[in-house]
């Protein structure tokens, strides 16, 4: 991932070059739509509202969120795939749906056929929680927990095939324990804590809040390196489990044969939102990093991300049912 400073300065450059290609299409010319695959209030919708109301003041036209939600993303991004590829529906993607799930079910759509991706925009880690009276302040805790409690546990995600699925389900199979895996459609941290359900995985996004406001207790984040929205969480590679890394980014995609020109323009707006210094502010809050990739990039991350998240599903045996 480029760090910030790439960032900002690639940001610029990209504005100087793109601003021609922009001026060569109309575009927008109606409402958009950008697709969002989880529920209202989840990281996915939050962060996609942000550039909506950016993309809406820049382009005159309303760019509105719709949200499809369910598969961990995958009903989104079907909806997206067989839209025309006139740029009136977009979409704001979760890594879920194009890079995890395909090694677990067939899906109706081919990630790299019959989409065209134009930028990856942010990322962020999860968040491992507990429910504040779980007698758990660390990874070791909640390991001896579990082997001290066979059967009792069970863990929260926003879904089958998500980065936090594939987490806890790794960290299951790598610390010998098993916690049965609740999903959920979306960021839902209310039953952890009401102890309903004792853990919860979410997005960094989703999870810290309620970490810092005491409502649940953060134990790690899923990041090789600690985040900066929450430099005292220990992440997992330094609690015994090292190269342990299951984060989540965020892309704007769209149908196949979406014309460049459309792509450069949707491309250089992000750009322009990822160089605010409010919205700057905004994401690091939530726990994100930012990326501002090129198409072909984001194309290139999705390719090798497939395997290597297949390899991890093989070897960790992670089954999306019993």
């Amino acid at each position: 991932m480029l760090s910030l400073i790439r960032v900002i300065g690639s940001c610029l450059l990209a504005l100087l070059w793109a601003h021609a290609a922009v001026a060569q299409t109309a575009w927008p010319d109606k409402p958009v739509k950008l697709v969002v695959g989880f529920t209202a209030g989840s990281a996915t919708d939050v962060t996609a509202r942000l550039f909506a109301q950016k993309f809406t003041e820049a382009w005159g036209q309303p760019v509105v969120v719709e949200n499809v939600s369910g598969n961990s993303g995958a009903i989104g991004v079907d909806r997206v795939a067989k839209a025309p590829p006139d740029g009136h529906t977009l979409m704001w993607s979760g890594n879920a749906a194009i890079t995890i799930l395909p090694s677990l079910q067939a899906l109706p759509f081919d990630p790299l056929k019959d989409l065209t991706a134009i930028s990856t925009s942010l990322v962020m880690p999860s968040v491992f929680v507990v429910n504040n009276d779980l007698p758990v302040k660390s990874i070791a805790d909640l390991i001896a927990y579990a082997k001290a409690n066979p059967g009792k546990l069970s863990y929260g995600t926003p879904g089958v095939g998500t980065p936090q699925h594939i987490a806890g389900e790794l960290f299951c199979h790598l610390a010998g324990i098993k916690m049965e895996h609740i999903p959920y459609r979306g960021a839902n941290l209310t039953d952890v804590m009401s102890g309903v359900v004792p853990v919860g995985i979410q997005n960094a996004g989703a999870g810290m809040p309620m970490v810092r406001d005491g409502r649940v207790r953060g134990i790690a984040v899923t990041s090789l390196k600690r985040a900066a929205s929450a430099p005292d969480l220990p992440t997992l590679a330094e609690q015994g489990f090292p190269g342990f890394e299951a984060t989540s980014w965020f892309a704007l995609m769209g149908p196949a044969n979406l014309p460049r020109p459309i792509v450069d323009k949707v491309r250089a707006e992000s750009l322009r939102v990822l160089a605010d210094p409010e919205m700057q502010k905004k994401f690091a809050v939530m726990g994100l990093d930012l990326v501002g990739s090129t198409p072909e990039e984001t194309r290139a991350a999705i390719a090798a991300d497939i395997p290597k998240w297949a390899k991890v599903i093989r070897d960790a045996n992670i089954k999306t049912g019993p």
